[in-house]
């Protein structure tokens, strides 16, 4: 849906169907698809995987209300389905009354629920919930503040890119945030601390290996799109930036798994009762 929505974004084709929740007077799920040509194919394939993910999201809260006895993931579950049908009217607001704005805040929408859907999935994965695989960091608080930062960095950038693809402004930001990220990137990989154990290690090197390549993608659609060094065909460009915003989404991923390991696999300096209280915190 990401991946698709930039594409929706990149060709132009965020009113290519100027009415909603229909699609030209059609049920948004009747609308024939031999009439989805051009841009209209990306916008209401946007709108119909959009309903997908409605639709699984509805049954992940209800499988979360009957059946997980961690009442927090339940809420949390509830949570995820009431930003995806926020989601979904912004999107709609934004065809209807033709904000600029609208189309930021949904972007920025996208990203939280991507990440609110991470931590579900780690949340419910048989590693979280599997105490044996623990193994606790007896100073684990530098850790934690540096991949919370960097994750909420991430974000920032995601929001500064929104604002530049689609009002073209801001671009300071969008660089000061990429510097900021880079930085404290390269900080959760030389962390130390850490290096020795793979729950770890393997995702530092997943974060900084998507920093390379997002900074590449974003040098290249820079070039791309602000002047005439590269040539690129349009279609080739919106490919381009919208793989740069999918790499984005990736390195939020990677930093909040990182950021919920932290938290989970860390204590404080006094062991006696500190895996009790984080047991009970998180599984309880």
């Amino acid at each position: 849906m990401l991946f698709i929505g930039g594409l929706v974004t990149g060709k132009g084709a965020g009113l290519a169907v100027p009415d909603w929740p229909t699609t030209f007077g059609y049920n948004m799920f009747f609308y024939p698809w031999s009439k989805m040509v051009g841009n209209i194919f990306y916008e209401h394939s946007h709108r119909l995987i959009a309903a997908a993910v409605g639709v699984l999201t509805i049954a992940l809260a209800l499988t979360f209300w009957l059946q997980e006895r961690r009442y927090w993931l339940r809420w949390l579950g509830a949570v995820a389905l009431l930003l995806i049908i926020l989601q979904g009217v912004i999107g709609g607001l934004r065809v209807v009354l033709l904000e600029h704005a609208l189309a930021i805040v949904h972007a920025a929408f996208a990203q939280a629920f991507f990440a609110l859907t991470v931590s579900l999935a780690i949340f419910t994965s048989a590693e979280w919930n599997d105490e044996r695989k623990i193994e606790l960091i007896t100073d684990g608080g530098r850790l934690r503040r540096l991949c919370a930062i960097t994750a909420g960095l991430i974000y920032v950038q995601s929001v500064f890119g929104a604002v530049l693809r689609h009002m073209g402004e801001r671009l300071d930001a969008h660089l000061l945030f990429a510097a900021l990220v880079t930085l404290h990137v390269v900080f959760i990989l030389v962390l130390r601390s850490h290096a020795d154990r793979p729950t770890f290690r393997r995702p530092s090197v997943v974060l900084c290996s998507l920093l390379v390549l997002q900074l590449m993608l974003g040098l290249a659609s820079y070039f791309a799109k602000f002047t005439s060094a590269l040539g690129l065909p349009m279609g080739a460009l919106v490919v381009l930036t919208t793989t740069h915003l999918i790499t984005g989404s990736l390195m939020l991923a990677t930093s909040l798994l990182l950021t919920l390991r932290a938290y989970r696999y860390s204590v404080s300096s006094k062991l006696t009762g500190g895996r009790r209280v984080l047991t009970e915190q998180f599984s309880s």
